[in-house]
């Protein structure tokens, strides 16, 4: 890989643990989201393939809201800092 070339394979993020832990499949996040996303996207945020600033913030607002409506009691919102590694 030439020096110019960005990583993209960041390797499996928290997200799909904390996901796996609520047992929470992709489809119930794009459902919860109240901005366009798509299954694909969410697959490739839990594996770890690069995403965009915004979609990163559209995951973990879906994500909050989607535990908020299952009634999972967390401590505070989680960002984007804690569901992504880079």
């Amino acid at each position: 890989m030439g020096q110019d070339q960005i990583e993209r394979n960041m390797g499996v993020q928290p997200l799909d643990g904390i996901m796996t832990e609520h047992e929470l499949g992709n489809h119930d996040l794009v459902t919860s989201s109240q901005e366009p996303m798509t299954h694909k996207a969410v697959q490739r945020a839990r594996k770890g393939r690069r995403l965009t600033k915004h979609m990163k913030q559209r995951m973990a607002d879906a994500l909050n809201l989607l535990l908020k409506q299952k009634g999972v009691e967390i401590e505070r919102p989680w960002t984007v800092k804690d569901l992504f590694t880079y």
